[in-house]
C-alpha cells in the first residue's frame, strides 16, 4: 500500500462475463447497448452509460478489472471516458441506490447528488483525467492536483488497461497498469457503497472483474 501499511487480500466477488449480466444494473441512454460478447462485457455507448455492480461493498476493499478501448471505425469508437464510480450512495435513499435508477437513466449530471468517488480517465475528448470526491449534495469539488493533462494519464486505443482501485480506511488509490495515478488521504473516507463502470460515447470491453477484501498484515 505504502511504506508503512502492508495488507493481504481475500477475493470476495468475481465476474468474468462468461454468460450473463445478472450481477449488474444498467443505466443507459437511448442508442447504446451493453452486452456479453466473446466472454467479455462490451459497452457500445452513444450518450451515457453507468453499469452498477449490484452488490454493496463494505470496509477495506480492492477492485480490479481489465478494459480495452476500441477504435475500429464504429459509430461510437471515440477514444475517451474510461471512467468509474466507487463507494456510491444515494443520500436520499441510503438503503437503496437503485431507487432512482430509471430516473438517472445514464445521464451524467443525474449522478451529481450521489456521494461517491469518481475517476474520469481521458474525458473531454481525451484531453483530461480527473479524480473527484462527490459529497452527496450536488457538489463535486476538484482539487488542482487531481486535474491531470499529462499525456501519460490519457488514453490510447486498442490496448488493455489493468485497473486497480484501493479503498483502505483513509487511503484512496487508483492504479492503471501498475502506475499510481491517484493517492488521496481522505480525512472522512467513504467506507461503503456501490461500484459502477461509467462512460459516454465510447466503445470498450471489460473483463476479469474482481473485488477483494483487504486485511492488515501484522
Amino acid at each position: 500500500m505504502n511504506d508503512t501499511v502492508k495488507v493481504s487480500s481475500k477475493l470476495i466477488h468475481q465476474d468474468d462475463f462468461g454468460s450473463d449480466l445478472d450481477n449488474w444494473v444498467i443505466e443507459q441512454r437511448e442508442g447504446g447497448k451493453a452486452e456479453i460478447k466473446n466472454e467479455k462485457l462490451e459497452i457500445d455507448d452513444a450518450s451515457g452509460c453507468t453499469m452498477w455492480f449490484n452488490k454493496k461493498l463494505n470496509g477495506a476493499i480492492m477492485i480490479e478489472y481489465d478494459t480495452f478501448i476500441i477504435k475500429n471505425g464504429g459509430p461510437n469508437d471515440r477514444v475517451s471516458d474510461m471512467n468509474c464510480f466507487w463507494m456510491a450512495k444515494d443520500m436520499e435513499h441510503p438503503e437503496n441506490l437503485f431507487e432512482k435508477s430509471l430516473e438517472r437513466g445514464g445521464k451524467f449530471s443525474n449522478y451529481d447528488s450521489l456521494r461517491l468517488y469518481y475517476m474520469g480517465v481521458g474525458g473531454h475528448n481525451n484531453s483530461k483525467t480527473r479524480f473527484r470526491r462527490y459529497v452527496g449534495n450536488g457538489e463535486r469539488p476538484l482539487l488542482p492536483e487531481h486535474d491531470f493533462t499529462n499525456p501519460n494519464f490519457l488514453l490510447s486505443p486498442n490496448q488493455v488497461y489493468h485497473i486497480k482501485i484501493i479503498a483502505f480506511n483513509n487511503i484512496i488509490q487508483y492504479y492503471r497498469n501498475g502506475i499510481l495515478m491517484v493517492d488521496y488521504d481522505d480525512e472522512s473516507p467513504y467506507t461503503s457503497g456501490y461500484f459502477g463502470f461509467r462512460t459516454v460515447n465510447n466503445h470498450m470491453t471489460i473483463d476479469n472483474f474482481k473485488v477483494s477484501e483487504l486485511i492488515t498484515k501484522n
